[in-house]
């Protein structure tokens, strides 16, 4: 690891003994795609263009909660220059979607159960146009209350078929008796975010001669979108194919299918390619947000600080679809307690429906809100027991052997404590009391009203953790195959590079795996076999495991002759720096001499062990990997305008094994500025379901001025023996950690209790000074 950027690395670590390779495993071989990311020749999906195109637009629900009584498209296809107005009549039967639980239709029919839903899309020969016909269709609303609270959700009428509630986990741990000398209660509301993806949402849909269509879309699941659209359109899977276009950045789900669908109806009825361009604001309508959540906690601990018992309620607002809350809420309750020990615990959990915007998957989905709420309780509980915060965390942390709430076993790496020790043993930044007023960095800004008599520094911790992969019986599977030819190896998987560095890490596989320094990786289609959706650190463990068993497979076939010449086994040969050499040095040759005339390829699978469904009881063996991670935070906060300036973020986390240190230490980074804009910044407001100011001018997201220093201080490399390479998940556990570290420094600044995420000015304000 360097020390740019504002990164440190412990001293205590050792060097290792040999520089690693220039390529494969260790290197910091720059993304892939950068270059062109950079000279803007990288191919986005809204830059796409095809002869004869026509251009969609959608038209959405101005109400959050409506009765449809009429829809009149004549107005709209009259216009000159529209092609087509498709609404839900234009539908196949009554197709469902959902990236989860299918349950939305393709357009609203009958209701309309949340702001932005699709009533209908127009293609025409100018995009202007298409707007003003989409605009010009007619919709007679029945206007219902909207029920927004998700509380309310349970007593009030079905909002939907399938009924108001999703899903709901009673965990039930433990001896329900217990008590403990010390309780401490809180209740915690985590505001609504937006994934706000970089780039525009696109798309592209072309007829084909077969009566198929082919969708071009920064697709983060190509399959799973195939097999829907394919659905939705009365065709076979194979009469639909997604090409995936370049993917600007992922956080969550990247297209909304709600426009992805209308483009192939559109494509399909007019004959001609269909492209469509949302707007900001159709984003923020459209794409699903991270779950709004309450949650009402009562820790027990004994007179020493060990924690007895732990009970919640945890209440996820789904808004009008389900989509994947039932696995945001497993996930909830699953780390309800963080990573401790905590030997009875009794947590219920809700997932509903409302007439708020969807939620659905946003990195760090479930585990995040969590994550808020019991490390604030932990803050209560040191206060209570005038116990150090640090303290009072050691004396719990969870460690390898040790048995979750949900009654899972932690056989993965678990250093929960060499985390918190080193981020608390980190040196903390020097104070500004020395430097002259003019050189401060105050909270609110350089041309802010703070004073630095106002200013309080505090320091707080977060422990946050996550699963990776799927969960509760997910089948996690994924495919590659790897060719060389004329010494060039092409790697070919339906692995999405949604920015976690898919594309680098399998040239690296592939480099260290046959010696081969050029290495190519395939375009993504769903003409190749599925690899499944790029979240959960899923393409580094299944689809680079997938690469890595092709590779050894081609690795076999080049070696098998040259082994078989000399009487000698595969196993006493190594490819290194390019050569092939035996153990006794008989043998040396370069492995292009070797592969000459040669085209070897092979084909792999990768499947992590099963995993099982929660029981009745929330108990079950439901995860396949957890990832760890331990922040200290370090707040300025002026406690007369209850602004917040975060001066610096320290970083410990197990990673299993670094597979590329400069995207590791930019993973981790990004994670953390994430987790920064929603501690203080990032609210999409929804009063009564309808989303105000759906822009990037009305939601606040983190800039560099509002980036801190983040010092990544120390990274264990204790490889998980089941993850192909040993290599955990990194991008998830520092954004759930940071929003729950910062709360915890403003609580120790200001002593208020900060019970709310996005932190609001006036929970930092204090009153009697």
């Amino acid at each position: 690891m360097s020390n740019e950027a504002g990164i440190a690395t412990t001293a205590a670590e050792p060097a290792p003994e040999t520089e690693p390779s220039p390529h494969g495993i260790g290197a910091s071989l720059p993304h892939a795609d950068a270059r062109a990311k950079t000279e803007g020749t990288f191919p986005y999906a809204a830059d796409l263009w095809a002869e004869g195109l026509l251009w969609a637009a959608v038209l959405r629900s101005p109400h959050a909660h409506a009765r449809i009584v009429s829809i009149d498209t004549t107005h709209a296809r009259e216009m000159p220059g529209v092609r087509a107005v498709v609404t839900h009549e234009d539908v196949p039967g009554t197709p469902r979607h959902g990236r989860g639980t299918p349950d939305r239709p393709v357009f609203a029919s009958e209701v309309v159960r949340h702001h932005g839903e699709p009533i209908a899309a127009v293609a025409a020969d100018h995009p202007d146009t298409a707007r003003m016909a989409a605009a010009a269709v007619i919709v007679e609303y029945e206007v219902l209350d909207p029920v927004t609270d998700p509380e309310h959700a349970f007593e009030a009428e079905p909002l939907h078929p399938d009924g108001n509630l999703i899903r709901h986990i009673p965990l039930r741990h433990g001896d329900p008796e217990a008590v403990g000398e010390v309780v401490v209660e809180g209740l915690y509301r985590i505001g609504r975010q937006d994934p706000a993806p970089i780039g525009a949402e696109a798309g592209l849909a072309v007829p084909r001669p077969d009566g198929g269509v082919e969708l071009y879309l920064a697709s983060t699941d190509p399959h799973t979108d195939r097999n829907t659209a394919a659905a939705c359109y009365g065709l076979p899977p194979d009469r639909v194919k997604i090409v995936v276009t370049g993917v600007p950045g992922a956080t969550a789900d990247r297209e909304d299918q709600g426009f992805q669908l209308p483009l192939g109806l559109l494509a399909l009825k007019t004959g001609c390619p269909v492209k469509l361009t949302a707007t900001r604001e159709e984003s923020f309508l459209g794409h699903a947000h991270r779950h709004p959540t309450l949650l009402r906690y009562r820790h027990h601990a004994d007179a020493e600080g060990k924690l007895v018992k732990v009970e919640a309620q945890i209440l996820l607002d789904a808004g009008a679809y389900a989509d994947t809350s039932a696995d945001a809420l497993a996930a909830a309750v699953s780390f309800a307690c963080g990573p401790y020990v905590v030997p009875n615990a009794f947590i219920e959990g809700w997932a509903v429906r409302t007439n708020n915007p969807p939620s659905g998957h946003v990195r760090g989905e479930g585990a995040l809100q969590v994550c808020a709420a019991y490390e604030a309780q932990m803050d209560k509980l040191a206060k209570k027991l005038a116990l150090d915060p640090a303290e009072l965390r050691l004396r719990n942390v969870l460690a390898t052997g040790d048995v979750l709430p949900i009654g899972q076993t932690v056989t993965c790496p678990a250093p929960v404590a060499e985390l918190l020790q080193a981020v608390r043993d980190f040196p903390l930044p020097a104070l500004p009391k020395d430097a002259p007023v003019e050189e401060w960095l105050l909270p609110g800004g350089p041309e802010g009203a703070g004073e630095p008599g106002a200013v309080r520094r505090g320091v707080g911790y977060g422990l946050g953790m996550v699963h990776m992969l799927g969960a509760e019986g997910a089948d996690e599977v994924s495919t590659a195959t790897v060719k060389v030819h004329d010494g060039i190896a092409t790697v070919l998987c339906a692995a999405v590079e949604t920015g976690q560095g898919f594309t680098t890490l399998a040239r690296q596989i592939v480099q260290e795996t046959l010696g081969v320094e050029e290495v190519h990786v395939a375009p993504v289609d769903t003409d190749q076999p599925p690899a499944g959706a790029g979240c959960r650190g899923r393409h580094t463990w299944v689809s680079g495991g997938a690469v890595e068993r092709a590779a050894k497979m081609v690795r076999a076939q080049l070696l098998q002759p040259l082994a078989h010449k000399f009487g000698m086994s595969t196993e006493l040969l190594q490819i290194t720096d390019g050569k092939i050499t035996s153990y006794d040095g008989v043998l040396s040759t370069t492995v292009m001499e070797a592969l000459e005339g040669k085209e070897l390829w092979a084909t792999a699978q990768c499947r992590p062990h099963p995993t099982e469904p929660l029981d009745a009881a929330g108990q079950g063996d439901a995860f396949v990997g957890l990832a760890f991670c331990a922040i200290r935070a370090v707040v300025d906060v002026d406690v007369e305008l209850g602004s917040v300036r975060v001066v610096e973020l320290a970083v410990a986390q197990d990673v299993g094994r670094v597979l590329n240190p400069a995207q590791l230490a930019a993973r981790i980074e990004a994670g953390v500025t994430q987790g920064v804009g929603i501690a203080l910044t990032e609210n999409l407001r929804t009063p009564r379901g309808l989303i105000r100011h759906p822009d990037l001018t009305g939601y606040a997201l983190p800039t560099a001025l509002d980036a801190p220093d983040i010092r990544i201080v120390k990274l264990v490399e204790e490889r998980d023996v089941v993850a192909p390479f040993g290599a955990k998940s990194v991008s998830a556990v520092p954004v759930v950690t940071a929003p729950a570290a910062i709360a915890s420094a403003v609580r120790a600044a200001t002593g208020r209790p900060v019970n709310r995420l996005p932190i609001r000015p006036q929970a930092a304000v204090v009153t009697d000074r």
